[in-house]
């Protein structure tokens, strides 16, 4: 769900969506950092997830200073307070109490336990406290000063996002989507890929957040539990009610459309955009004149439209997606490995 920003610092919004058991791999996780041994996993080793901790109602307090250090974000599950950690701002994300949002949470909490990638948002702590009667649950996460791709797309009327910026925050996109499909075990569906679910840290470097809706392995999403946001959402999955990786795939076609043209795809559908017979650079955002790579720009628009195509199996994985960003983006973002791109 998306948080409206009331300063422009925002943190994932909430998945309201009821789901899936995240495999043991992230519950042995969760067990390290509150000093438990659990499947072999041992107080003390050294696993990326250590980075997180848990901490008590009270820390939550005083991190928001009684929940007075402001709200910065809100959604219909969650309210998103500034806070303080070590001495640095921290997004602390308060789930509201009910039995769909805490199975939200705990999917959400699992699936950032498990990840750690330069373009995923990170979490910083975490409280399953049950001290106050109306919270399911805490995330603390990195806070992302630049606010959400959605943000700087449609309702930043005064500045452009450049090009070059937008090719940058697709490739890190799709490294971080490659990440959750190929380099977890098991595998992660985000099942929410969206504008408002990437935010822009205070280098405009992409952050996905938002893991309300992942689910671990290939799973069959429940009937009349649907994920996903209007526009972004695969219709294979709506008409199936399976995810798979190339729900995500279909998903970030999407997203990759609305960063080539400025439309927001629940105004314009995907399938739409991608077989229209316009010449592909004139369906490149207006507002951009010509400072954009013509050739870039036609090579990305016939890549979001594998991506969107009807019929799953014929879609790219996201591997794929991201050897043909960095053939085509070189103008844009040269050789860098972050995809770190042009201002």
């Amino acid at each position: 769900m998306l948080l409206q920003s009331r300063r422009g610092l925002l943190c994932c919004g909430c998945g309201g969506s009821a789901g899936a058991v995240v495999a043991g791999g992230a519950r042995a996780a969760a067990a390290v950092l509150v000093g438990e041994e659990t499947d072999g996993h041992k107080p003390g080793a050294h696993t990326a997830e250590q980075i997180a901790r848990r901490v008590s109602w009270a820390q939550v307090e005083s991190m928001t200073r009684g929940f007075t250090s402001g709200v910065v974000g809100e959604g219909g599950f969650s309210t998103v307070y500034l806070g303080r950690v070590g001495g640095s701002p921290a997004a602390v994300k308060v789930h509201r109490r009910s039995e769909r949002v805490q199975r939200a949470f705990r999917q959400e909490l699992e699936a950032l336990l498990r990840v750690r990638h330069p373009h995923i948002v990170r979490l910083l702590a975490f409280c399953c406290d049950d001290q106050d009667q109306q919270a399911a649950g805490v995330l603390v996460l990195e806070l992302a000063p630049n606010g959400s791709l959605h943000d700087h797309l449609h309702r930043h009327q005064r500045t452009v996002m450049p090009w070059p910026r937008r090719v940058a925050v697709a490739l890190q996109v799709a490294r971080a989507l490659e990440y959750l499909h190929h380099r977890c075990e098991p595998q992660v569906v985000h099942g929410d890929v969206k504008a408002s679910n990437v935010l822009l840290d205070a280098a405009m470097a992409a952050r996905l957040c938002d893991f309300g809706s992942a689910r671990a392995g290939f799973l069959s999403a429940r009937r009349g539990v649907l994920l996903g946001s209007p526009g972004y959402v695969d219709p294979h999955y709506l008409r199936s009610g399976v995810l798979t990786s190339k729900s995500d795939v279909y998903s970030f076609g999407a997203l990759l459309l609305e960063m080539l043209t400025g439309l927001q795809p629940f105004q314009h559908g995907p399938r739409l955009l991608a077989a229209t017979t316009t010449p592909p650079c004139d369906l490149v955002d207006r507002r951009l004149g010509c400072r954009y790579d013509a050739t870039e720009a036609k090579a990305m628009v016939a890549l979001a439209a594998a991506c969107v195509g009807d019929n799953p199996t014929l879609r790219p994985s996201m591997a794929d997606v991201v050897r043909a960003l960095e053939r085509t983006a070189h103008a844009s973002i040269g050789t860098r490995s972050d995809g770190g791109g042009k201002q």
